[in-house]
C-alpha cells in the first residue's frame, strides 16, 4: 500500500498495487490544473484507491476533448488536488502523482508510461527515447486508439515539432 495526502494532511487516501499506467500529459487543462508544463498522473481501478481521511471537495469540469464531466477532487484547507474521477472512464481514479508520501515508488517503463497532447506541450519539454507520445489523448475518438509516435532520440519540443504535431491532428479531421 502507498499512501498520499494533500498539503495539510487533510485529505489523505491509499492506493494498492502499481498503476495500471502513468501518463504525462501536456494538455491546457493539465498545466493549468498543475500550474506546471504536465501532470504526472497514475491511473488505478477504483478498487485501488480508497481515502483513508477527510472529505475532499469536488470541481466539476467539462472536458474540451469528450464534453464528459471531469471531477476534481481537492482539500477544501489547502487546495491540494490529489485526485480525478471521470465520467467518460467511471471505473479508473487518476491521482496527481505528486501527492504520494514516496514520489518514485511506482515504476515509469516504455509499458506502462504514456505522453499525451504532444501538440500543447511547452517548448523545452524533453520527450524520452523509445516511449509512446500521443498528439492528443490516447483515443482518438470514442473506441479509436491514436497512433504514437516513438521518437528514436531523446527530443526536444519546438514549435516545429508541435506544428507537426498540430498538422497531423487536423489531417484527422478532413
Amino acid at each position: 500500500m502507498h499512501l498520499g495526502r494533500c498539503l495539510c494532511s487533510e485529505i489523505e487516501y491509499v492506493v494498492e498495487g502499481q498503476p495500471r499506467d502513468v501518463i504525462n500529459c501536456h494538455c491546457e487543462f493539465c498545466q493549468r490544473a498543475t500550474g506546471s508544463a504536465y501532470l504526472v498522473e497514475t491511473i488505478f481501478e477504483q478498487e485501488n484507491f480508497r481515502l483513508q481521511q477527510g472529505k475532499p471537495k469536488i470541481y466539476r469540469y467539462t472536458s474540451a476533448g469528450s464534453g464528459k464531466n471531469i471531477r476534481i477532487h481537492f482539500c477544501a484547507e489547502c487546495g491540494t488536488k490529489t485526485h480525478m474521477t471521470f465520467d467518460r472512464f467511471p471505473t479508473i481514479v487518476g491521482v496527481y502523482s505528486g501527492t504520494f508520501d514516496e514520489k518514485d515508488w511506482f515504476e515509469r517503463k516504455r509499458e506502462n508510461t504514456l505522453h499525451f497532447f504532444l501538440s500543447t506541450a511547452p517548448k523545452g519539454t524533453v520527450l524520452p527515447t523509445g516511449f509512446k507520445i500521443y498528439d492528443a489523448h490516447f483515443w482518438q475518438s470514442e473506441g479509436v486508439a491514436a497512433k504514437p509516435n516513438v521518437f528514436d532520440a531523446h527530443t526536444l519540443v519546438t514549435d516545429e515539432l508541435r506544428a507537426e504535431s498540430r498538422q497531423r491532428l487536423d489531417d484527422l479531421k478532413s
